[in-house]
């Protein structure tokens, strides 16, 4: 049975579970729910000092030691997760099964049986489960979507997504593959995401391929440190592909972050700006380029305002998020197996 909806977004009291300093990003969740006319309530952190941040930045706020306590002493409806990837499908279930809505920082989770676990959850309480995949909503693939499906490039054969450099893995969590799932999962998340805007078809197979070793001893990490560099593949029904590339060995780092290869041209997606380059039947090339529109990444909590006030169809629904996870998890048992594997969901 599906929780009521509220009567005005303001009714609904939001919370977030992790202070920390990295990023700032609990104040500016807080920031963005806010804007979206929700009301900041509660903060869970273990960070002592973190919780007088808090304090500070929203004046009155309830703030808890214990994720235990904030479900049991607030009146919180809406929890966002901004924890390291690994305690997320833990935190989420625990406050679904207390019947609170949950936003995850990506990724959603690391594997596809903790994905499937909390979509359970959140079906049997009736509550909300989304991803904070605000890219969603950047300038640069929003426009990307708005040219490729005008037939900027013709039909689309494939996909390549890469983020690289030669570079040292940085001394944190992130840098721990117990922790952050392994090098796809960070940067990986947003690439797949905006990638599945662009690829019609249904996931068929996934085939991972992974270097490991070469930073292990130069880390606090050692031999947990994320790998040197992995590579996927996946292979969609309608017969396009994709590729991701993420490398800490790159050192000749590729053009934009997706580069889609039409019938009739090439489009490169960065941040900041698009190029299609194309060739006539008498071999002349031609480029065409421009700056890319401003994000609208307000649009997610917007988004998640509206569908439990109105009813409005939720953008980033949990099998939506799923679906990157899916690959990555593919890719990584893949890699460890040497074979390909075939996709359980679409």
């Amino acid at each position: 049975m599906a929780k009521p909806r509220y009567q005005q977004p303001s009714s609904i009291k939001v919370g977030v579970i992790g202070y920390g300093g990295a990023f700032n990003m609990g104040r500016q969740h807080l920031l963005e729910m806010q804007q979206a006319g929700m009301t900041p309530a509660a903060v869970a952190e273990i960070d002592a000092a973190r919780l007088e941040v808090a304090t500070a930045d929203f004046p009155g706020i309830e703030t808890y030691s214990r994720v235990e306590d904030m479900l049991r002493k607030s009146n919180v409806d809406l929890v966002t997760i901004i924890t390291p990837h690994n305690t997320h499908a833990r935190l989420a279930r625990q406050c679904l099964k207390a019947g609170r809505h949950v936003v995850c920082e990506k990724p959603l989770a690391i594997t596809t049986a903790e994905c499937d676990a909390m979509i359970k959850d959140a079906r049997r309480s009736g509550t909300t489960l989304s991803t904070y995949h605000n890219r969603h909503w950047d300038g640069c693939i929003l426009e990307a979507v708005k040219r490729i499906r005008a037939g900027a490039i013709g039909e689309v054969v494939r996909l390549e997504a890469h983020m690289g450099r030669w570079s040292k893995p940085g001394d944190w969590w992130r840098s721990s593959k117990s922790i952050a799932g392994g090098i796809l999962y960070d940067w990986g998340v947003h690439l797949l995401e905006y990638a599945l805007q662009v690829l019609d078809g249904d996931l068929a197979e996934v085939s991972g391929f992974s270097k490991t070793g070469f930073w292990a001893n130069q880390t606090a990490w050692k031999e947990d440190t994320i790998e040197d560099e992995a590579f996927a593949v996946a292979r969609f029904s309608s017969g396009k592909w994709l590729t991701l590339c993420i490398s800490h060995l790159d050192s000749n780092p590729k053009r934009g972050l997706l580069e889609i290869t039409g019938e009739k041209g090439t489009y490169l997606m960065d941040h900041g700006q698009w190029e299609i380059i194309s060739r006539n039947l008498r071999g002349e090339t031609k480029r065409v380029s421009g700056p890319n529109p401003k994000s609208e990444g307000w649009r997610y909590y917007q988004n998640l305002a509206d569908h439990l006030v109105k009813g409005e169809p939720l953008v980033i629904t949990p099998e939506w998020s799923r679906r990157p996870i899916h690959i990555l998890d593919l890719a990584g048992r893949s890699a460890a197996q040497g074979r390909s594997l075939k996709a359980t969901y679409a």
